[in-house]
């Protein structure tokens, strides 16, 4: 019952931290955050799981209470981890506390709700990662949508409102979308599931359990809910072209929810992607490799080519994930080991480096009220140490060698250039490795503009060194980029372990 009471402890805390003074609301925010994160360093340490928890592999930590009975089907609370969603859980734990310090400058009205809906939101996303029954993750998927929406509604910038619904209408309507899929599968099953369990409804499917439904053939319904779906988790990614919600989402949103809304949110979406599209339908991913890497590459690329054009240095970080999530999306379609792995693992890299990212952004933000590049220069001169990081997290997204980034993106890479489910392999990854080129010029070009020369600021502020409470989280964070980066296999072998049954799954027709 671990993991019930890791999530229950998240959303006590929240309530907790919703009455309390607001005066001392950030510190025992942070303080109370702190507990799952050393719970997810015990479970990652006790973690003995092998295999797949959809494919029949054994899993950690696992729960099941039934709940309900509906249509024949039972919904219970299941939970449990295997390799591929404990490191996005331990991202979680560590990215929250981090974010809840760097929100201490920023934030001075209503702090207790502000920073009760943070610990709300870790306890949904946690949910998000360890539920293995669809209702009881469905409900943890929308319910991250609330204090999101809140978040960047009450607390947000000048269009704040038409920011936060924009994202509200965007995601709930994809939500929609990919439950119509995922339903239309479950009742094509027929009586060879009596459950909502996701590793039972993923087995059937591979034991040949779908069948007519209302007139349609196995291979059209199985199709029809792939697409769906696709649709659906592509949103919540974001990629190309259903991408258009984020930037105004990152922009209006607070620092510290902009780190959480870039470091784990974006990664619920490429996690359900590979839960339910690329594990539990891998004929059908395969048999769209094509069109799928073509949208992973036009992604690398376009939002690289768009953040080119930005002058607002969240903007450029903003469009940067649309482009990173692109690496992911190839890493999955080519069904490799190091393929699908590197895809996972750049998941848990990219919310580390964008998370620094967006958090140095913030604090120069606090200190000089601008975001816009040709507003300031020379801010190394006077803030060298927050420079110092930003210039290294930057390196990082561009792919540095022994950074957690360049490990994710070579794993990508190796094990999409001989992919034998992806026609024209070489070609796809070759295009995506030209993203890097131009991810380099628009970062360099950036920094070039506001980091370096005569010191410049439009804006009548004093500039100096940032507090030691807005410098320390970057600090933790370039720390953690390292150190993932010069021992991958700190979660990486777990990784492919998750992810070898789904590359078996996978019938070759090239």
């Amino acid at each position: 019952m671990i993991l019930e009471a890791f999530i229950a402890f998240t959303f006590v805390a929240a309530l907790v931290v919703m009455v309390a003074p607001d005066e001392w609301a950030g510190k025992l925010a942070f303080g109370l955050s702190l507990a799952p994160f050393l719970g997810s360093l015990y479970l990652w340490s006790q973690f003995d799981a092998v295999g797949n928890a959809l494919t029949g592999g054994t899993i950690a930590f696992e729960s099941r209470i039934e709940w309900l009975e509906v249509g024949g089907r039972s919904i219970s609370w299941f939970v449990g981890l295997d390799g591929i969603s404990l490191p996005l859980v331990v991202l979680t734990t560590f990215l929250v506390p981090l974010a809840i310090v760097s929100a201490w400058t920023p934030i001075d009205t209503r702090q207790s709700q502000f920073y009760g809906l943070l610990l709300f939101m870790e306890a949904n996303l946690l949910g998000v990662f360890a539920a293995l029954d669809f209702f009881l993750w469905f409900i943890f998927w929308e319910a991250v949508l609330v204090p999101m929406y809140f978040l960047i509604g009450v607390w947000g910038g000048p269009r704040r409102k038409y920011a936060a619904i924009k994202f509200f209408v965007y995601t709930n309507a994809a939500s929609l979308l990919m439950f119509i899929g995922f339903m239309s599968l479950t009742f094509a099953l027929g009586d060879s599931v009596s459950s909502f369990g996701l590793p039972e409804i993923t087995q059937a499917i591979a034991a040949g359990g779908l069948g007519t439904w209302f007139g349609f053939e196995a291979g059209t319904i199985a199709m029809a809910a792939f697409l769906a779906m696709f649709l659906g988790f592509a949103v919540k990614v974001p990629i190309v072209p259903v991408h258009t919600w984020l930037p105004d989402a990152h922009v209006e949103a607070p620092t510290p929810v902009s780190v959480l809304l870039a470091g784990v949110l974006l990664k619920m979406g490429t996690y359900a992607l590979l839960r339910f599209n690329f594990t539990m339908l891998p004929d059908q991913a395969s048999a769209l490799a094509i069109p799928i890497a073509a949208i992973a590459v036009i992604s690398v690329i376009y939002g690289a080519m768009l953040a080119l054009a930005q002058k607002d240095l969240k903007r450029i970080v903003a469009y940067s994930s649309v482009s990173s999530m692109g690496y992911v999306i190839l890493g999955l379609v080519v069904f490799t080991e190091y393929g699908v792995g590197g895809a996972t693992f750049q998941m848990v890299a990219h919310g580390l480096i964008s998370g620094l990212m967006f958090m140095a952004v913030g604090v120069m933000y606090n200190a000089t009220h601008t975001r816009m590049v040709g507003d300031m220069s020379g801010m190394a001169d006077r803030m060298p140490v927050t420079v110092g990081i930003l210039v290294a997290g930057a390196f990082g997204y561009m792919g540095l060698p022994l950074m957690a980034g360049f490990a994710g993106e070579f794993f990508i890479f190796v094990g999409a250039f001989g992919a034998p489910s992806l026609p024209y392999a070489p070609i796809f990854t070759a295009l995506a490795m030209f993203g890097i080129v131009v991810v380099a010029g628009y970062l360099l070009a950036a920094m070039q503009k506001t980091l370096f020369g005569p010191f410049r600021l439009e804006t009548d502020y004093e500039v100096g060194r940032a507090p030691l409470h807005d410098v320390a989280p970057l600090a933790v964070l370039l720390a953690a980029i390292i150190v993932l980066g010069v021992a991958p296999d700190i979660f990486f072998e777990m990784i492919r372990d998750a992810a070898g049954p789904v590359v078996e799954g996978v019938s070759v027709d090239v």
